[in-house]
Formats: structure tokens, C-alpha cells, sequence
């Protein structure tokens, strides 16, 4: 096995092919494309990047296709679309057919360096790795054999073990890419490196100073058109063995000794492992489930989800969950992470609050004043990325009262962003051999093996709880934060 080059951050990329299957879909045309794009305009890979698209059915303009959602009014863009779009080609054929892959190998022949991208069903991931590996494609004999692969990682820890099983039967954990685009986010790089590199931030990231922490992932959008990938699915599958966990383990790992791939994800994994894995009386207690009524959210009309199209008329699949965990370590024994995520919900918010305890003495004895409220440390991911602080000042004036105030930080007022999608930094870290923000075989395990009580308890019996559209979700998950004589940080 040939050792891929060392690539250093903010160095071009090697030259290499980029394979996408099901390269002709949603995800490749309105995400992966215009990432590969931006990062040719600034000059992250260069010319000698190939993409090769495999798919099912005929070639008809797969080039125009991937165009789709470019903003080719952009003099940067279309230049750098054009340096791409020379090297794009197409393999038609079927996942599960060994011709497919004969003719990819043949397509690819001399090649050094290939990265895999599964742009696909998650039931076409085992098969698709068998038969690269069948065809001689994952041997890395002159150059870097990676495979990129999308959620759903499994469907329960059974499936997520059997599915790592297979890939790790044909290739080495070190050439695969679990892909979260929620990681490639700057706010959430920016967790870590907002609490390692500012002392004040890391002084009191710990249970002497921290009362509870909240992590939300809101939508306004409804199941729309996936109403059969969803009710097979459900809100606790979707998003939080992945997208919520991976956010929950950036909060609440320990610093790494450098900022390696395998130091961080080293914390990362240590801190999933010292989640609690609820008991069957926790997880009755300490997970909300809901489903959206009909109504209105985002300025839209919403039909009931149990008449939403493909949805099984008996269904108890969830589009809302609420969860309260605990961690067992030194930093945060006795504090409690909330984590939630629903569709038709009253805003499009994902965000992380640190909330910070009260003062333990009120100094104000001679005014009005009862309850000071805590500070509290946001962290907003989506759609307004920044970072606010609350905290209380003097109102003005000659009695001494207090008022809640903020400082905020927006990356947009701060930085140029840009037009970007997210997956930049993902796939350029797939080019140079970065495996910081993708999960281990383990991480994938052990977020399922947490959940696995409420999806057993929830599987038996009983149905989710309804809510209305544009609300911010059931009535059990605000009882759930009731019972710990806490609220919810607004979804705004």
C-alpha cells in the first residue's frame, strides 16, 4: 500500500478523481458542485481535478445539469466552472452490476489518486464498496484510495455495526470518510477554536460555572416530498445519532493535544462514550417524541404529516424529539445537555446555548430586583452564523436596576463567506487526507448503542405527541425542561 503525500491545510490539493455515484442527483448538483467550484476559484484544487459522474441511465448533458444551481453571473464562478466543467464525465450504469465497474476501472485507468463519493441510497453502500473492491479499485498501490459516505449510517446499532463490518472487510478505517455536512460549518469549526483559544471561554467551560447546555437543530419545512424515506426514518434517526451527537461531542470533549485528526476525534469519541445510555425508565421520561398537525409554518400552508404523501395512515414515526442526556465525566457531572430537532417548526434555527448558572449571592438588596438572570453563551449555526453573549449591565439611571444585554458577532459582518454550501472544507479535507471532522467506526457504534433504548421503547407502542405547525414543538417538551425547573432558549 502506497502512502498518500502529506498535504499541508491551505496548500492545493493533489491531483486526483473525484467519483460520484448517483453524481447526477439533488445532493451532487445544489451541494457538491458548487463547493468543488468555489474551491477552484480559491485555488484549493487545481486544473487537475477530474470528476467522474456514475449513475444510472443515460448521459443527457450531465455538464448542464451540474450548472443547475451556479451563479454563473459570477465572473469568478463561471471561470472556475470552466476549468471544471472540461473534466467532467459520465458512467452509466447499475450499482449492483459488475459491468459498471468494468467500465469505470477502464474510464479511470491510470489514475493515481481517487476519492469515492456514495451519493446514493444507503442500501447501495455495502454493495457499491464490494464491487470497487472486487474490481481492484480501493488498492492503494500508487496513490489514495478514500470513499466519502452519507447518512443514514445505519438504521440502528445492528445495522450501523453490520454496515462497518463490510466496508472494513475491504478497505482500512483510515480511507473512510463518514461525511456530516452539519461539521463543515464554519460556527461549528469555530467551537472548538472559540473555546481552546480564548481563556476566559475555557476557564468556565465546566460544571462549576455551566448550569445546562442546549442543542437545537429546528426546520420550518415539512417532509414535503420524501414522506417514504422519512416515515422509515423518523426526527430521532435522522438527525441525532449524526448531526446532534457530532455537535454535542465539539461542546463537550476534552481539548485534544493537537489538533490531528486521531487527537480530536480521540475526545470526540471519549466524550460519546461517557454518555449515559438511558434505561428503559429514563428514555419514557427523558424523550419527547411529536409529529406536526396541520397548520402553517415559514409562511407556508402545512398539510398533516399523516396525510403527507407515502406516509403510512397508521404511522408513529416522530418529525419532532426532545432528549435529555447526561455525561459522565469530571467537566460535566450533574449538568444536563437538552437536545432537540422538528420539522414545521416556528423558525429555521440550529443553534448551541451554553447557559451559565446564577451568581450564588444577589448583591442588590436594596432594589427591586428578585431573580438576575444567568448568562447565557450562544452559539448560532444556522442560517445567521455568529456567536452572541448575554450578560447583565445597569440599566440607566439613578437606581440601581439591571438589564439583560448582548454582544453579538457575525461572521458576515466580520468575513466574506461568499456563496458557500458548506461542503468545501469536507471535501477538501477528503483531497488531502484530513480525517478530523468525519466519524470513526466507533463514534457511529456508540451513537446508536445511546439511542437504542427509546428506539426499542418507542417501536412497541403508543404514538408521537402532536403539534401544531409554526409552533416550537409538543407540549411534553417544554414539561420535559419544566420538570428541571428550566425553559427552552427561544427558536428565533
Amino acid at each position: 500500500m502506497a502512502k498518500a503525500k502529506t498535504v499541508a491545510a491551505g496548500d492545493p490539493a493533489p491531483p486526483a478523481t473525484l467519483v460520484i455515484f448517483g453524481g447526477a442527483g439533488d445532493l451532487s448538483r445544489r451541494l457538491l458542485t458548487p463547493a468543488l467550484v468555489n474551491l477552484t476559484r480559491d485555488g484549493l484544487i487545481g486544473d487537475a481535478l477530474d470528476i467522474v459522474v456514475v449513475s444510472r441511465g443515460p448521459d443527457e448533458g450531465i455538464q448542464t445539469q451540474l450548472e443547475e444551481h451556479l451563479e454563473l453571473k459570477d465572473k469568478a464562478i463561471k471561470k472556475a466552472w470552466g476549468t471544471r466543467r472540461k473534466r467532467v464525465s459520465y458512467v452509466s450504469g447499475n450499482f449492483d452490476d459488475p459491468e459498471t465497474y468494468t467500465n469505470l476501472a477502464k474510464q479511470m485507468a491510470g489514475d493515481a489518486n481517487v476519492a469515492f463519493y456514495l451519493a446514493t441510497s444507503a442500501s447501495f453502500f455495502g454493495t457499491i464498496a464490494e464491487q470497487l473492491a472486487k474490481a481492484g479499485m480501493l488498492d492503494e498501490k500508487s496513490g489514495f484510495r478514500r470513499m466519502v459516505i452519507e447518512k443514514p449510517f445505519g438504521h440502528d446499532l445492528a445495522s450501523a455495526k453490520a454496515l462497518n463490518k463490510k466496508l472494513l472487510s475491504v478497505m482500512d478505517e483510515t480511507q473512510i470518510y463518514r461525511i456530516d455536512h452539519f461539521l463543515g460549518k464554519e460556527t461549528v469549526q469555530n467551537i472548538m477554536v472559540a473555546r481552546f483559544g480564548n481563556a476566559f471561554m475555557e476557564a468556565v467551560w465546566n460544571n462549576r460555572y455551566v448550569d445546562h447546555v442546549q442543542i437545537t437543530a429546528a426546520e420550518t419545512v415539512d417532509v414535503g416530498t420524501r414522506g417514504a424515506f422519512y416515515d422509515a426514518t423518523g426526527a430521532l434517526r435522522d438527525m441525532v445519532p449524526n448531526h446532534l451527537f457530532q455537535l454535542l461531542a465539539m461542546v463537550g470533549m476534552e481539548p485534544p493535544n493537537s489538533f490531528g485528526a486521531e487527537a480530536v476525534r480521540n475526545e470526540k469519541a471519549k466524550l460519546l462514550d461517557a454518555v449515559r445510555v438511558p434505561t428503559n425508565a429514563e428514555a419514557k421520561k427523558q424523550a419527547v417524541r411529536g409529529r406536526y398537525a396541520a397548520g402553517s409554518a415559514g409562511g407556508k400552508t402545512v398539510g398533516a404529516y399523516l396525510k403527507a404523501a407515502d406516509v403510512a395512515k397508521d404511522s408513529r414515526t416522530e418529525t419532532y424529539v426532545a432528549l435529555k442526556l447526561l455525561v459522565d465525566s469530571w467537566r460535566w457531572a450533574g449538568v444536563p445537555f437538552y437536545l432537540r430537532t422538528g420539522k414545521a417548526l416556528t423558525a429555521r434555527d440550529t443553534e448551541i446555548v451554553i447557559q451559565f448558572k446564577h451568581n450564588a449571592l444577589a448583591m442588590f438588596r436594596d432594589t427591586d430586583i428578585t431573580k438576575i438572570p444567568p448568562n447565557k453563551l450562544v452559539i448560532q449555526i444556522q442560517p445567521n452564523e455568529g456567536i452572541d453573549l448575554e450578560f447583565v449591565a445597569k440599566k440607566p439611571g439613578p437606581v440601581v436596576d439591571t438589564a439583560r444585554v448582548s454582544m453579538d458577532f457575525r461572521y458576515k459582518d466580520a468575513f466574506d463567506l461568499g456563496q458557500r454550501t458548506g461542503y468545501e472544507t469536507l471535501l477538501y479535507d477528503v483531497l488531502i487526507g484530513d480525517q478530523s471532522l468525519f466519524q470513526r467506526a466507533d463514534m457511529v457504534e456508540r451513537g446508536w448503542a445511546i439511542v437504542e433504548p427509546i428506539l426499542r421503547l418507542w417501536g412497541k407502542d403508543g404514538a408521537p405527541e402532536e403539534y401544531e405547525p409554526g409552533s416550537a414543538g409538543p407540549a411534553g417538551a417544554d414539561a420535559l425542561m419544566t420538570r428541571d425547573d428550566r425553559t427552552w432558549h427561544p427558536i428565533d
